[in-house]
């Protein structure tokens, strides 16, 4: 297993990240569940993984954003889950993980620490002890979106998987300028760089006695989703065209109960790369300071 944390410099400070780390705990622990009452670490047709990283996304830029936490102290930010956003231009609509928000109405239940234990994540002492320091983010209807997250991952098949993935993160970005110019949209990928995986879709009834192994050529065929993630338009203004920021995380998952590790090495991103997940979380906060600085 690889290192817990990371670190994010911010005004000269080495600020600790931990959404990866939070990630592959969470799913090292099988919890999804299919008809014939197998449980998985990972299933396509639960959005688990998704939930799990866009809560370490806002995890994280809680702690390294001093604006977006006044904004949440004040309650002039919040959460909605799920939410429909609607393209004006194009009248397309896509339902987004979850979004940061002006609160649209009153408060409907739940905040940061409740999703915690809702979707099951695996917090370390010290994540809980920051988490509890942390002003509470809470959930209500959604008013104009700050920020929209989307969040997929490349487990099996890669080079299949290629077209679909492209479109679903291409129109996500789309969609969410295309309702609102100044909101942030935030991409995060997560790419399996194990040579061996058990496909909850290949496996519904024999995986204890006969399982179905999917091989894979690794690094070649991470390589090759990361290389088309990379072909996703990036934007560095409000105006241009593409995701405001953009991470990519390497994991190595068999999917067949053994812990999750967290991939540093190459064909990860490394340190100081634009799609290094530390730089995202400092361009984020760096994004929100200036764009939401008259907010509320």
């Amino acid at each position: 297993m690889s290192k817990a944390m990371q670190g994010v410099v911010k005004n000269g400070e080495c600020r600790r990240v931990h959404g990866p780390a939070i990630l592959v705990r969470t799913l090292s622990q099988p919890t999804r569940r299919d008809k014939a009452g197998n449980a998985w670490q990972y299933h396509s047709r639960s959005d688990h993984h998704s939930k799990v990283a866009c809560w370490g996304v806002i995890f994280d830029l809680l702690s390294a954003a001093p604006l977006l936490r006044r904004h949440v102290e004040a309650g002039v930010v919040s959460f909605g889950i799920n939410h429909e956003m609607r393209d004006f231009v194009h009248d397309r609509k896509k339902n987004l993980d979850l979004v940061l928000c002006t609160p649209g109405g009153a408060v409907t239940g739940g905040n940061l620490s409740d999703l915690a234990t809702d979707y099951e994540i695996v917090l370390t002492d010290e994540e809980r002890v920051i988490l509890d320091g942390l002003p509470p983010l809470v959930r209500t209807p959604v008013g104009a979106v700050v920020m929209a997250l989307e969040a997929k991952a490349c487990m099996t098949a890669h080079q299949r998987a290629l077209p679909r993935l492209y479109d679903e993160l291409n129109s996500s970005h789309l969609t969410v300028h295309g309702a609102s110019e100044q909101a942030i949209a935030v991409g995060f990928t997560m790419i399996n760089a194990a040579e061996r995986y058990l496909s909850p879709d290949l496996n519904k009834k024999n995986r204890a006695t006969d399982p179905d192994w999917s091989t894979h050529r690794q690094p070649r065929d991470a390589q090759l989703a990361i290389d088309k993630i990379r072909q996703l338009p990036r934007r560095a203004k409000v105006g241009d065209v593409g995701y405001d920021a953009l991470s990519i995380v390497v994991i190595d998952m068999q999917n067949d109960g053994t812990p999750v590790a967290l991939v540093e090495g190459p064909p990860a991103r490394q340190p100081g790369d634009i799609y290094h997940y530390d730089t995202m979380i400092a361009r984020l906060s760096g994004i929100y300071a200036t764009r939401f600085k008259d907010l509320g």
